[in-house]
Formats: C-alpha cells, structure tokens, sequence
C-alpha cells in the first residue's frame, strides 16, 4: 500500500511497525500488550487441539516451551502506547481550556 510507510522492522525485515502517512492511524504486528503468560496460553492450546502450532519466535528462552516466557516486550509496548498518544494524537486534536 503506497499510503503507509513502515516505522519499524524486525531484523529479519518483516514490518513491525506501520502507519498512515499522517502517523493517525497505526498497525503493530505484534501484541505487546500481552501479558506473560498470554501467547504461552494460546500455544498449549493449540497444541492440545492438535493443530501443530509454530513455536512462537522468541518468546521461550531458547526457544523451548517447557521454559517460562520473560515478559521481554513490555515496556516497549507501554512506550510505543504512550508515545502514539502524545505525538500522534495529543499534538493534533484541538483544545479550547477557556
């Protein structure tokens, strides 16, 4: 789509981040508003209905579900929250204080 520009990638080159060209509307291809233990749940589940779920890409230690995923991701996610607001939202939406 030529009317969204990638903010951020993961070093394999898939887009992380996108948004519209007036920065309005954002696109995370993630969930970093994830707890834990949140896609750990999702994987057992689907391993116990027999679908054969991808090991989530790092998110167990060593790529081993039998290890405790490491909420690694969530201050990212709190900042990439609180700045959309601030920078994007904030800056343009009018404000009449009288």
């Amino acid at each position: 789509y030529t009317d969204l520009e990638i903010l951020a990638e993961t070093e394999e080159g898939d887009a992380y981040l996108f948004a519209s060209k007036d920065k309005r509307i954002a696109f995370v291809t993630g969930h970093p508003e994830y707890d834990a233990n949140t896609l750990a749940s999702e994987y057992f589940r689907d391993v116990e209905a027999g679908l054969n779920p991808e090991i989530p890409h790092n998110y167990f230690p060593q790529n081993d579900p039998q290890n405790k995923p490491r909420a690694t991701w969530r201050s990212h996610g709190n900042l990439l929250f609180a700045n959309w607001l601030n920078y994007y939202v904030y800056q343009i939406t009018p404000y009449d204080l009288r």
